[in-house]
C-alpha cells in the first residue's frame, strides 16, 4: 500500500463526510431525501444515485473500511508520525471499526430511532481518539 495523504487529511476526505452521513441521519430521516436533478453527479450522498438509506448504509462502511487506513503508518497534519503502532490507537481505531459496522446493520433496518443510538457509537469511537490525539495542550503542533 502506498500512503498519499496525512492524518489530518485523511480525516477530512473520508471520515468526517461518512460520520456526517451517520450523524445527519439521527435528525433527518434518509427516506424523506429526494433524488438530486442529476443523482449520478450529486455530491450529496442523500441525494446521489445511491442516497436515502443506502447512503447510511455506505456511511457506515466507510468507517469501517477506513479503520484500515488509519492503521498505515503516516504522519499527522503538523508532520510528525502518527502514532499507528501505540496500542491505545489500535484499539480505537478497532472501536471505530465496530461502530461502523453497526451503522451499517443499522441503517439496514431503516429505523430512525435504532440509528441514534448506532450515530453515538460513532461519536464516542471518534472521541476517545480525538481526546488524546486531537484535543492536546499545545493545539496543532502537538496533536495528530
Amino acid at each position: 500500500p502506498r500512503v498519499y495523504a496525512n492524518m489530518l487529511q485523511l480525516m477530512r476526505a473520508v471520515l468526517y463526510p461518512a460520520s456526517n452521513v451517520i450523524f445527519t441521519a439521527q435528525s433527518d430521516d434518509p427516506a424523506t431525501f429526494k433524488p438530486a436533478a442529476r443523482p449520478s453527479t450529486s455530491s450529496d450522498p442523500f441525494t446521489s444515485a445511491y442516497g436515502g438509506w443506502e447512503a447510511v448504509e455506505n456511511a457506515g462502511l466507510a468507517l469501517a473500511e477506513a479503520a484500515n487506513l488509519l492503521i498505515l503508518p503516516r504522519v499527522c497534519g503538523n508532520g510528525r508520525p502518527a502514532p499507528v503502532q501505540n496500542a491505545d490507537w489500535q484499539m480505537w481505531v478497532q472501536e471505530l471499526r465496530d461502530a461502523g459496522m453497526a451503522a451499517y446493520k443499522t441503517a439496514q433496518t431503516k429505523n430512525q430511532d435504532a440509528i441514534l443510538e448506532a450515530a453515538g457509537t460513532v461519536a464516542e469511537a471518534c472521541l476517545h481518539c480525538h481526546q488524546k490525539y486531537r484535543q492536546v495542550p499545545g493545539g496543532f503542533a502537538n496533536r495528530c
